[in-house]
């Protein structure tokens, strides 16, 4: 490699300074945005979601890099970028209301089996999208769902229905039980008398 070469690799394109600052405002604009925009857009991706992100990526990252294409620009802004993220995540973890409002509640969107239309509405969540997260978690039917919760990260909670016409189980099981250790003495009386 000759010495132009190395210099166009290593060489920042802008200063110091302006390198480190781009990532953290990219960062907070991102996380205000995907605050704002709902707990959908960080688990329950659709196909537009997904090109929205992606797309997103592609956008900023001019923002980000400046006019420079150097790998120490690169290695600059990657490296703000995860301190930015660590100190952002080891802070909200020791103040609790703090990470509440960058994150959010979870909210409820069946509830004593009535859903929550408007709640769903407000997520941007179809009833067939929650439909078929419900059937991911073992459930056939919307009305085999006690609550649902959507959590601060996206992801949806189900809780299932007690069935109140179904005996308890217990008492079946242990009948059950006391029947085969009936037939097993049975069993092996008859085994002792042949022998």
């Amino acid at each position: 490699m000759d010495a132009k070469t190395l210099h166009d690799m290593f060489w920042l394109g802008v200063p110091l300074l302006e390198k480190i600052l781009r990532p953290i405002v990219i960062y907070l604009f991102l996380i205000l945005s995907l605050r704002l925009a709902g707990k959908r857009e960080l688990a329950q991706l659709n196909p537009f979601d997904l090109v929205v992100l992606l797309t997103i990526s592609n956008t900023v990252q001019n923002a980000i890099i400046g006019d420079d294409n150097s790998v120490t620009g690169g290695l600059v802004g990657a490296a703000t970028l995860l301190v930015v993220n660590h100190v952002v995540v080891r802070y909200l973890y020791g103040h609790e209301s703090l990470e509440k409002l960058v994150e959010g509640d979870e909210d409820v969107l069946i509830e004593d089996g009535e859903v929550h239309v408007d709640r769903m509405r407000r997520e941007l969540i179809t009833e067939g999208e929650l439909l078929s997260a419900a059937r991911k978690q073992g459930f056939v039917r919307l009305a085999d769902i006690d609550r649902a919760t959507i959590e601060p990260g996206g992801t949806i909670v189900f809780i299932g229905r007690k069935s109140t016409d179904e005996p308890p189980r217990d008492g079946d099981l242990h009948r059950k039980l006391d029947e085969i250790r009936a037939e097993l003495a049975a069993l092996r009386a008859a085994t002792r008398a042949q022998s």
